[in-house]
């Protein structure tokens, strides 16, 4: 606008006539400049406003950024605070499941144990079992009057020895079927295989399979390893007509009936090598067995087990100690087993009552001569914890013979008129349940001499042991 009003001033001067006076061209300059004047001033107030508008308009548009960037920390700052609330109630949530999981797990029972003892690897336990043996007659040619004995049969030595000590491997091969093997070092140093088989876990209807070298499932007492007799040593009929414990190569069958009654059936069959059997007869098959096994709880505080077992066995030129036997052997026992502890709990106090008994018969021939003949046997134990970790045992065995036939008067199967017995008393202190001293005495008449007895023993087990039987 003023730009054009100063054109429109230079125009109108430029048609003013070239002979106005001086005093009008001193009155259009002074016209002229103040037109300048007036328009240098709207110019500087124009560009103050301008100025102003444009402060005002950065103003503005500070104030609108640090409004957004408020908003901005607002948002920012509630949903930080939204995220804490949710994880504070997470944790809350969080410490409720745990707590909840750890009274469930307090309050639930322990979980089962592995189905090995290693993944990949056997369970390795190991048995000492050692002796000091004092005795009033030599033991190293103790016999049993009228029996022709086994080569394990024999008594301790005098002094210091290692008894019979065991390694033992054993794991779950896969759920199917479970293995183990037991070597077994004696007093002399020799090494040899006790057990070594392997078997079946899941068959159905209560049928079991093993199969291998094992302990025969007749009797008792036949099944328990030496670091497991209740007694430092056997009884008089064990090593009278089993050399102390009947084991060999073989197949077990065995069957649990599916009642409340516990009742078990068994049978085997085995190679025969091993007294009373000798070198393996009919086509490698030496040696059968039968047993059942019956027993229930009497009441919350004891139990009975009770079994019948029949063994037959043939020996071809069986050597004891020089003569031969060959021939049949068939074997009965009977057995009845009592346990006592208050209310169910055996830590404190617990009673053990044992009772076998045995009869014999064997037919054949015996250095060529012809016999047949009939034996028997029994024993009764007791053993009674009579508080924490000390024990005390008494134990009573005897034998009897049929008279042996006149040709072989004065052989090693004729009794003389004797008849075999002992009689044991021993005191034991446990460590732990890995750790046994057992003191013993035996007044043994076995022999024709009676013979007096003493054995201090040691028994310590160390790695995963399997549980023993009842």
């Amino acid at each position: 606008m003023t730009r054009k009003l100063i054109a429109a001033a230079l125009c109108a001067g430029i048609s003013f006539p070239i002979s106005a006076n001086a005093d009008d061209l001193a009155e259009m300059k002074a016209q002229l400049n103040q037109i300048q004047r007036d328009y240098a001033a709207r110019i500087s107030a124009l560009e103050k406003r301008l100025a102003k508008a444009e402060a005002d308009a950065k103003a503005a548009q500070a104030n609108a950024d640090a409004a957004a960037k408020s908003a901005t920390t607002a948002t920012a700052t509630a949903a930080t605070a939204q995220t804490k609330a949710e994880t504070a109630s997470m944790s809350v949530e969080t410490a409720m499941a745990t707590l909840q999981e750890s009274l469930a797990t307090a309050s639930a029972p322990p979980p089962p144990p592995p189905s090995s003892n290693n993944a990949f690897n056997p369970g390795i336990s190991a048995v000492l079992n050692g002796f000091y043996a004092a005795s009033s007659h030599d033991t190293s040619t103790a016999r049993i009057a009228g029996i022709l004995l086994g080569d394990d049969t024999g008594l301790l030595p005098r002094g210091f020895s290692l008894g019979e000590s065991e390694v033992t491997l054993a794991a779950n091969i896969d759920p199917e079927l479970t293995a183990g093997l037991t070597f077994a070092f004696d007093s002399a140093n020799n090494v040899g295989v006790e057990e070594a088989y392997l078997q079946t876990t899941d068959m159905p209807g209560g049928i079991t399979l093993k199969g291998g070298r094992f302990f025969s499932g007749i009797g008792y007492l036949n099944e328990r390893h030496a670091h497991n007799w209740i007694f430092s040593d056997q009884a008089l009929p064990y090593r009278a007509f089993l050399n102390n414990q009947y084991g060999d190569d073989g197949l077990q069958v065995r069957w649990l009936a599916p009642t409340d009654q516990f009742l078990e059936f068994g049978a085997e069959a085995f190679r025969g090598d091993v007294y009373p059997a000798a070198s393996a007869r009919n086509m490698g098959i030496g040696t059968y067995t039968a047993f059942v096994h019956t027993g229930n709880d009497i009441n919350d505080s004891s139990s009975y087990l009770a079994g019948l077992s029949y063994l037959h066995s043939d020996a071809q030129n069986r050597d004891s100690g020089g003569h031969f036997f060959t021939g049949g052997t068939d074997l009965g026992i009977g057995s009845l087993v009592y346990k006592w502890a208050p209310g169910g709990n055996p830590t404190v106090q617990n009673l053990s009552l044992t009772s076998e008994v045995f009869y014999n018969h064997q037919s054949g021939t015996y250095d060529a001569i012809a016999f047949s003949q009939n034996r028997w046997g029994w024993y009764a134990q007791g053993d009674y914890q009579f508080m924490p970790r000390w024990s005390i045992g008494l134990r009573y065995s005897a034998l009897g013979t049929a008279k042996a036939p006149l040709a072989l008067a004065g052989t090693e199967l004729d009794d003389f008129g004797h008849l075999p017995s002992a009689a044991t008393a021993l005191l034991e202190f446990d460590s732990s349940e890995f750790g046994r001293f057992r003191l013993q005495y035996t007044h043994d008449q076995a022999d024709l001499k009676p013979n007096n007895e003493i054995m201090l023993q040691y028994t310590v087990m160390y790695g995963p042991h399997a549980a023993h039987r009842y």
